[in-house]
């Protein structure tokens, strides 16, 4: 992983201290590769999600870009309606976002999606996007199941 270093954020540093309190780095060799990484680990309440961000996710006020939150709050939904169900491969047919407040460049975003209902073939969810105890972001998604390929 490069070392990104700017604006006093170092996501390496970052990326040792969330691994030794037992998050996992999530692989992506696609978009998710080129602004994460995300982390992921199994609590009590569910599969919890969390991104650090850096210097590459700023907007022009110098805050978080909303898209990154949006990417953010579409894996994490995403990948809880996949544990949560067993589905190998969801498509996101919905994606709502409320943006509460404005996430600094340094600060760790989290959340553990809540499956509000699943039917064969949808599943509905929704993230509460947090910055310690501060409420940052809310994002409600539906997902469909997608059969294996061919």
């Amino acid at each position: 992983m490069e070392r990104i270093k700017e604006r006093g954020v170092d996501i390496e540093e970052k990326t040792q201290t969330l691994q030794a309190q037992g998050w996992s780095v999530i692989s992506d060799a696609g978009f998710i590769g080129l602004i994460g990484p995300f982390f992921s680990k199994m609590t009590p309440d569910g599969l919890a999600l969390c991104f650090p961000t850096d210097s590459r996710h700023h907007n022009l006020r110098g805050v978080l870009q909303g898209g990154a939150l949006m990417t953010f709050a579409d894996r994490a939904m995403g990948m809880a309606a996949r544990t949560a169900t067993g589905a190998t491969r969801t498509a996101t047919v919905q994606l709502n976002m409320q943006f509460i407040d404005a996430v600094q460049i340094g600060e760790i975003v989290q959340t553990t999606p809540l499956m509000l209902r699943a039917t064969r073939q949808l599943m509905f969810m929704e993230a509460k996007l947090m910055v310690g105890a501060r409420f940052v972001g809310s994002a409600t998604g539906v997902f469909k199941r997608l059969a294996e390929p061919a």
